[in-house]
């Protein structure tokens, strides 16, 4: 009989309610049970996918051997710290707290405890993302724009961590190491905090990436471009389409790729997760990545403050 992990899911809104559909879906986890502040929410949610709807985390923590996290950016670091010191492998949506100090404090009480620890880069399980990735060798220039119409959810952060830090970590995965140089500019428009923002990031190798990401914009648009010796890579997030280009005997030629878009990034994601609790190995984005990612974006909004302070906008 197939070994199954007890999990629960912490925080059933609009996102956690998907990880607790997935997660009854997974054959390899048992969807054990659900906790929410709104109990009426948790009910509907373990009513669906037949799990308690416990009442505390505490009742939750008890039940299962690991938990996934859909809480509110804000309270990511106090659920997590509660979750990791009861001894539950934990994975915790991106960014993974409100500072990089703060998911420091949590690699290190996984750490010490020897826990599971994986963060929800869920752009790395896009089946696009997966297909191009044997393909990329050695970006020299990227090009990333990440746009979405407004929406009030998401908001208690700022642009950069809501939106950009998606493809900031897919960069950092990409590109293999870390910028020397970052220049940011970005404005608030419908909130009080920085909602279209453009980072230009430099490498020691002289490799160039300029990201933009909004969410103020008339349509959506999700794509990364990258430019190699010979090769063009253009990926869509939001068709989970490639197109790649290569130089040809002195010509430009298109190089079909076949996708498979059938597949779900959120449950490649929680599969992978779980996978590596039961078989006991690195979860593939691992909290030693999201604080990277998270380093990143707090320098790309402290630049951004500076300029902002500057120009008196703050």
């Amino acid at each position: 009989m197939m070994a199954k992990l007890r999990i629960g899911v912490v925080g059933v809104g609009h996102l956690g309610s998907q990880h607790a559909r997935v997660l009854a879906e997974i054959e390899e986890s048992e969807l054990v049970g659900v906790y929410d502040i709104d109990q009426e929410r948790a009910k509907a949610v373990g009513e669906r996918y037949g799990a308690v709807a416990f009442s505390s985390l505490e009742e939750l923590l008890r039940a299962t051997e690991a938990v996934s996290c859909a809480v509110p950016t804000e309270s990511h670091y106090e659920v997590a710290r509660e979750v990791l010191k009861a001894g539950r492998h934990l994975f915790l949506e991106k960014p993974m707290a409100r500072t990089v100090g703060e998911a420091e404090e949590l690699l290190s009480l996984a750490q010490k405890r020897n826990l599971k620890f994986q963060i929800g880069h869920i752009e790395r399980f896009n089946p696009a993302v997966l297909r191009a990735q044997e393909f990329i060798e050695d970006p020299k220039f990227v090009e990333a724009h990440r746009l979405a119409p407004y929406n009030p959810r998401g908001t208690d952060v700022d642009v950069v961590l809501d939106l950009m830090i998606h493809d900031l970590d897919l960069l950092l995965h990409f590109m293999g190491k870390y910028p020397m140089k970052v220049d940011a500019v970005g404005v608030p428009v419908l909130t009080d905090k920085v909602d279209i923002a453009n980072v230009r990031l430099e490498f020691e190798g002289g490799e160039i990436a300029n990201i933009t990401a909004s969410r103020v914009s008339a349509e959506k648009m999700r794509k990364i471009r990258l430019f190699q010796k010979d090769t063009y890579i253009s990926i869509d997030y939001l068709n989970k389409s490639i197109d790649l280009y290569r130089k040809r005997n002195g010509e430009i030629v298109p190089f079909p790729l076949e996708v498979d878009r059938s597949l779900e990034p959120l449950k490649l994601e929680l599969r992978a997760f779980v996978q590596s609790v039961l078989e006991d190995r690195r979860p593939p984005v691992s909290a030693e990545e999201g604080i990277l990612a998270q380093r990143l974006a707090e320098e790309v909004i402290e630049k951004i403050k500076q300029r902002l302070e500057k120009a008196k906008l703050l």
